[in-house]
């Protein structure tokens, strides 16, 4: 295990070697939480910290808990390193994007939660132009996010969750969307307790709606679905289905190449509960409607710690 890991920081010293950027030093940081959750896993991964026992009184279910269920907020803190290309009649652009995600909630009484997300991104981005001929890169700070929703569990079987997402317009240059959002949303979850209590089905929308900001830039408008389908395995393995709400539907100002209003894509991950408190999944999306483009191809690798 400790060569395999000496193996991996030589690697990722060697990347950030070659590009110099700040980029690489945040992928160096992910990689690095990478080494610490596999070393958690070697000392924890039977269900006990390398101090002792669970404490007594942790819910045993919730250890399995792979914290995608919006009516389920955590106290956790998110690292995820996302890739994607996408594409208009004369570009062809790549984005390399890493978010550090906060989260937590706060009990409320008769089984309320409210939960909160804070969310703030590096982007790293490069477009490549064939008339005339030419390649831009950029990279910087992105778009910042804020989330709060009420949530409400009926029994074991049933919650729902609605609230609100604000995107404010950090990034630089044209890294981001250049406009203040906001996005109401509402989710619903059913639990399959027949099967386990970590499979379940939790659709969720929200829509997108911009407002102020730059006024050269695109309005946006678009409903954004995620039916998220979660199918927990054997060994703490689990497998999901939309875990991004990555369906949309453009009802605002076109955008180069758009032939219709639909994007729907195929979006499914598979992950882990490495230990009671650390979760990883890798996540790849491709368009399967493309009327109105968002990506041609979509990976990311989640890194969750719960605290």
């Amino acid at each position: 295990m400790a060569t395999r890991l000496s193996i991996l920081k030589a690697s990722t010293f060697s990347y950030v070697q070659r590009r110099g950027d700040a980029l690489a030093v945040l992928v160096a940081l992910l990689v690095g939480c990478s080494t610490i959750s596999a070393a958690a896993a070697q000392n924890g991964g039977s269900g006990q910290s390398p101090t002792g026992p669970q404490q007594s009184g942790a819910d045993p279910a919730a250890l399995n808990y792979n914290g995608l269920d919006y009516t389920r907020p955590q106290q956790n803190a998110n690292l995820r390193l996302q890739f994607r290309t996408s594409s208009a009649p004369t570009t062809q652009t790549e984005r390399e994007l890493l978010y550090l995600r906060l989260t937590t909630k706060i009990d409320l009484p008769a089984d309320w939660k409210l939960g909160l997300l804070g969310q703030a991104a590096f982007v790293g981005k490069e477009t490549t132009s064939t008339a005339p001929p030419s390649t831009a890169r950029e990279a910087g700070l992105g778009d910042s996010v804020f989330q709060a929703a009420l949530l409400h569990t009926f029994d074991a079987h049933w919650a729902y969750g609605f609230g609100a997402r604000l995107v404010s317009p950090t990034a630089e240059d044209s890294l981001g969307n250049g406009k203040w959002e906001v996005m109401p949303g509402f989710g619903v979850r059913y639990s399959f307790l027949e099967i386990n209590r970590e499979t379940y089905f939790v659709p969720v929308l929200r829509w997108a709606v911009s407002f102020a900001g730059d006024p050269s830039r695109r309005n946006i408008n678009e409903p954004q679905i995620a039916p998220t389908l979660n199918i927990a395995l054997p060994e703490r393995w689990f497998v999901t289905f939309y875990p991004s709400n990555d369906i949309r539907i453009n009802y605002g100002d076109p955008v180069a190449g758009q032939t219709g209003r639909l994007f729907l894509p195929f979006d499914a991950a598979i992950g882990r509960n490495i230990t009671d408190r650390v979760t990883a999944y890798l996540e790849m999306s491709v368009p399967m409607i493309s009327n109105y483009p968002v990506y041609k191809f979509k990976t990311e690798l989640r890194i969750s710690v719960k605290f």
